[in-house]
This record gives structure tokens, sequence and C-alpha cells, in this order.
């Protein structure tokens, strides 16, 4: 590595005024391709003084970008998209490439109306694929170049697979059919920076270990055996070895006798932000606002001085995880690459060889959750709610199918805010409506989540446990416990002229609305329940929905497809002429992608605010 080089790295950590005034940046990939190649460290520098500056405002994926600033640069100097294709995998490293893209500021990073967090097509044509979901983008590259081919288009495609996607089913499988088509023009550009959220697992992790330790001799590599050309390892910060490499990959591209090309691309996450780096959980993967320089504090006594520990529905999974793993040595925990994220570090510590990380491969999850199940066990696989998408036939015809001891666990359920459409988790619900004999709890809050967990996991069957992002909302007391559930406001005992059905962590919004309708209506009994148990749907709860003069159902899912959705349909099934239905009507988000912005706005966009859920009410009792 260059001495400027050297130099960026170690100078990017600190105060933006210490820096001298900074050139602007290149407006877009052609004026990048005419600097010249002295300019790239310079260059290299104001990127990563740009990212942290821009993420301690607004927060992001720091870690990851400062990680792939010389690598971004060198894809756009020996690449031209948009007529070549780059496909970032995952899409959160990609704050880089809008920087050189005509995106230079990264305006608003994912606040609404700015500039998303990930890739984004409605911002520019140079932004490919948009969903952030892993392992997917050697196949979406392979498949733009194999249609380029067939028109008679010249030009390479590229897949930037990091961050451990490549423990993704989907990624091995695309290797595997790239690697047999002679004449591909796909160069794969392998960001090994020896981490997804914590360090990659599995045998290909050790595999990539070797080939970085000069351990595998040449030609001895598992992507030669594939019938790839492999180059590399290569720095991934060192600019003219990149070039370099880059140039070579494209020979080979190019070469008809020869099939797809992976480049080795060796890089360190949080690269040139010291505390990045140094942090050994996540390496800054993801932050919130954080100051550039923190303030000297004097130093605590841990024992009289620690805080507390934040009061967030993950905090509130592990310990509920943990202590039932305590209480029974059947529990095992597992985790698709996310261990801290999904609250299974405290676990870890305590219990390292019953928590078990599969690598971002959430169908290996949950059938590797099905056979612990069949032997005896009583696993917990912990997921993120949007990423319970991508292991949908494992749920329904290897967890459920077989009547198998799984619970599931979905942090960010519902709308989670500034990661935007791809990682909102608003489609759980109606997924787990479909599954025969799942059953789902949704914690209206902290103490309910508490006993949530020890619950499905005392019962004989597939169950999911289901809560969103952040801190836990204020307690709503329970007024009375009823067959159908726990009874929030208004009386269960007289006639119900609206029973509001909440389903999570809404019940202080319909509680609120409740209360303005009966301010609004003397006389009107507004009772909100909530059902505890929410799946199956059970006979007391249709009892008293069917008894009622209208119902009205909030949930932070999908309205036509939640739980809401399949209760109308299973008191319309019980109507007839004589004992028609109550009229029903489902609050939830209406079922689109929903673009980014902060949690609170959206559910207010949504009608699931308080507001919104009173107007529902009037809409219902008309």
């Amino acid at each position: 590595m260059s001495t400027a080089q050297e130099h960026s790295l170690k100078t990017a950590d600190g105060p933006a005024t210490a820096e001298p005034a900074a050139a602007p940046l290149p407006a877009d990939p052609a004026q990048l391709r005419a600097l010249p190649a002295s300019a790239l460290p310079d260059l290299a520098r104001t990127l990563r003084r740009r990212l942290v500056e821009i993420t301690s405002r607004t927060g992001g994926h720091l870690g990851p970008n400062l990680g792939v600033v010389e690598l971004t640069l060198a894809l756009h100097r020996e690449f031209r998209s948009p007529q070549e294709a780059l496909v970032f995998d995952t899409g959160h490293q990609a704050y880089v490439h809008k920087m050189l893209t005509g995106r230079a500021d990264l305006a608003g990073l994912r606040s609404a109306g700015g500039v998303a967090g990930y890739p984004a097509r409605d911002e520019s044509d140079h932004d490919v694929v948009e969903n952030s979901h892993a392992s997917g983008s050697i196949a979406w590259a392979h498949g733009i170049d194999r249609a380029h081919r067939l028109a008679g288009e010249p030009g390479a495609s590229v897949a930037v697979i990091g961050d451990g996607a490549l423990t993704g089913g989907v990624g091995l499988e695309a290797l595997n059919v790239l690697g047999a088509d002679v004449g591909s023009r796909t160069v794969v550009v392998l960001n090994d920076n020896t981490r997804s959220y914590a360090p990659t697992v599995g045998g290909l992790a050790l595999h990539l270990q070797a080939l970085r330790e000069g351990a595998v001799r040449p030609g001895g590599d598992v992507f030669t055996a594939l019938g790839l050309t492999y180059l590399g390892p290569v720095d991934g910060h060192d600019p003219e070895a990149l070039a370099a490499v880059l140039r070579r990959a494209r020979e080979a591209a190019e070469d008809v006798t020869r099939a797809g090309v992976l480049v080795h691309v060796v890089t360190r996450k949080g690269a040139g932000f010291e505390r990045a780096e140094a942090d050994a959980i996540d390496q800054w993967h993801s932050t919130g606002p954080f100051e550039i320089s923190p303030p000297v504090v004097a130093e605590v006594d841990p024992a009289v001085d620690a805080p507390a520990p934040r009061d967030t529905w993950t905090a509130h999974l592990g310990a509920a995880v943990l202590s039932a793993a305590r209480a029974d040595e059947r529990v095992l925990a597992l985790s698709a690459a996310m261990v801290d994220p999904v609250g299974l570090t405290p676990m870890q510590r305590e219990l390292p060889e019953r928590v078990v990380d599969v690598g971002i491969a959430e169908q290996l999850a949950l059938d590797t959750a099905a056979g612990l199940s069949r032997g005896g066990a009583k696993p917990v696989v912990a997921l993120y709610a949007t990423f319970l998408g991508r292991a949908v036939d494992q749920l329904l015809l290897d967890v459920a199918l077989h009547g198998e001891d799984v619970t599931i666990t979905l942090d960010r359920a519902g709308v989670t805010g500034e990661d935007g459409p791809s990682h909102h988790g608003l489609w759980d619900l109606g997924l787990a409506c479909q599954v025969p004999g799942l059953a789902l709890w949704a914690p209206r809050d902290g103490d309910h989540l508490d006993t949530a967990v020890p619950a499905a996991l005392a019962l004989d069957g597939p169950a999911v446990v289901r809560f969103p992002k952040g801190a836990c909302p204020t307690p709503v007391p329970t007024r009375a416990r009823i067959p159908a559930g726990e009874v929030l406001a208004g009386d269960a005992e007289r006639p119900i002229d609206a029973l509001v059905l909440s389903i999570g962590p809404l019940a202080g919004s319909a509680v609120e609305a409740a209360a303005r309708l009966e301010g609004e209506r003397e006389g009107a009994n507004i009772v909100v329940l909530d059902p505890v148990q929410a799946l199956p749907l059970a006979a007391p709860l249709l009892d008293l929905a069917a008894s009622a003069g209208a119902v009205l159902t909030v949930e932070d899912g999908i309205a036509e497809r939640g739980v809401g959705a399949a209760l109308a349909v299973r008191l319309a099934q019980r109507a007839s002429r004589s004992a028609p239905a109550p009229a029903v009507r489902t609050l939830g988000v209406a079922q689109e992608f929903v673009p980014h912005g902060t949690r609170a706005d959206i559910l207010a966009a949504h009608g699931l605010d308080a507001e919104g859920i009173a107007r529902g009410l009037r809409a219902v009792l008309a």
C-alpha cells in the first residue's frame, strides 16, 4: 500500500476541520475516469471524510462503505456503468457508488424524500438492484449478461458480493451455473472483509482464509474447480493493484473460451475510521447519529455509574431466550449471520455451544431447526421479519407440515423506517396467516414479549413471536381478562358498539382512539381487545367479534392479508341472511412497497396513529 494511501486511512478519523478543503467529487463516472491515477488517494480520503460527516448526522451503514472506497473507485474507472451493470450485494455498501454517480452529498440520507440507504432505481440509472436482501447479485448479473449476449450487446456485467453474502445458498447456486457458462462476460467481485455483521462462518470462510494466507496451491481453489477464472487475492485498498486485476478480469470475461470470472478482493470493514475498525461486534456495520470527535468524559466506576440498559424490544427478546435456555437445556438459538442484531449476544456469551450461526441462509436456519426439533431439541430461530420471506417454503413444508417444535422470533416487524421498502417487516403476518397450525404472538409491550417467548416454547408445534424495532412503548394496562384476550378499554360484558382488535404495539393508539370516539358518542361502548395470542383465531374471539355491532382490526402489517383479513373471512363464513356478520374494517399498511421515512410518519400516513384509528372507527360506525 502506498504512503499516500496509508495517510488517507490514518487521517480519516478526526474532526472535519482538521482536513484541508477538499476538491469537489466527480459528477459522474466519466469525470472519474478522466482523472489521473495519482488523484485517487486524495479522492479516497475525501470520500471517507464525507462518509463519516454524513452518517454522523443521519446514521447509516458506515462500516461497509468505508471498506469499499478504493474498490468502488476502481470499479467505476474500469467498467462503464450503467451500460455495464454494477450489482451491489448487499446494497448497503453502495454509498460510495451513489456519491460517484451524481449524489455526492447523499442529501437527506435515509429520510423521507431523501437519498435511500440502498440502491434505488428512481434515483439513478446506475442503481440496478434495490431489494438489499443478500446473495442474489451473481444471479442478477449473470442474467443481465445472458440477455445482453442474446441481444448482441457488448460489455461485461459485474456482481459485487460481500459482507458474508456468499454464505447464502442462492449465491452458491449462481456460482455453480456461472462456472459452466462458457462465454459468459460476468465478473464476480468478492469483497472479502471476513464479516457480515459478525465474522463470516462456514467452510467457505475457512477456504477464503487459506487463500488470503497463501495456503492454497495455484489452481487449487474452489472457484477454479467450479470452472471460473479466479484472480486474487488482491489488496482492496491499493488502487494500482485493483486497476490491474480488474483489467485482467475484463480480458478474461471477454475471452469466449472461458466461463465467468471471480476477483477475490480483501478489504477491511470500517477502513480509515479508527473507532469503526476497533469495534469488535460489527465494526460499525450500521450506526445512528454520532459525534465525530467524542467529548472526553471523566472516568466512572462501572459498579456505581453504569447506565441502565435501554428498554428495547431486542433486549427483552435476548433476555427471554437466555432465561428459557437456562431453564431448559433443550433450548438452542439459531441466527442467520445476525447474532447481535437479533438479541442473542447475551446467550452466546453465556452458552456459546447453544447458539448456532448458519450464515446469511434463512432457508438453512429453518431446515436445521426442523432437524433439531426432530432430534428432541427446542430451537429458537431469531430473524428480522423482512427475512422470513426468504424461507417461506421451509416454514410451510418443512416446519409446519411436519408439526416441528420450532419457535421463530421476528425482530423489526411492521414498519421499520429508514431502511425502506426491502427492510420493512410488513409481510410476516400475511405469511403466517396462510400456515396451518402456526401459533403467533404479537406482544404490545416488553412485558408481554417476556411472557410470549416462554408461551411459544411451551407449545408443541411451530410458533412465531413478532415485535418492532426500537424502544418498547409504555405498557397499556389490562382492564379485564376474558377468554378472548385482554380488554384494554370498554366493557366486554355490555353490548359492544365496536370491537377494536389490536394486534401488537399499536395498542396505545387504539385505546386513545377509542377514548376519542366515546367522547364524541355519548354512551358508546368501544372495546379494545388484545388477543395476546393472535393466531390461530380462537373461538372465543370469533364469538365476541360476531356479537359486536362493528369490528375494527389494527395491525402494522399489510391490511389485505393479515390477521384482520383472516378474521373478516371467518366472520363472513359464519354469517347468514338471518344472522349477518358485523361490519368489519381492517386497518394496516396498504399493499404497496413503502418508501423510507420515520416509523411514526409512515404509520400516520397509513392511518395507524390514534387519529387514523379514530377515523376508521367513525367510518365503520357510520
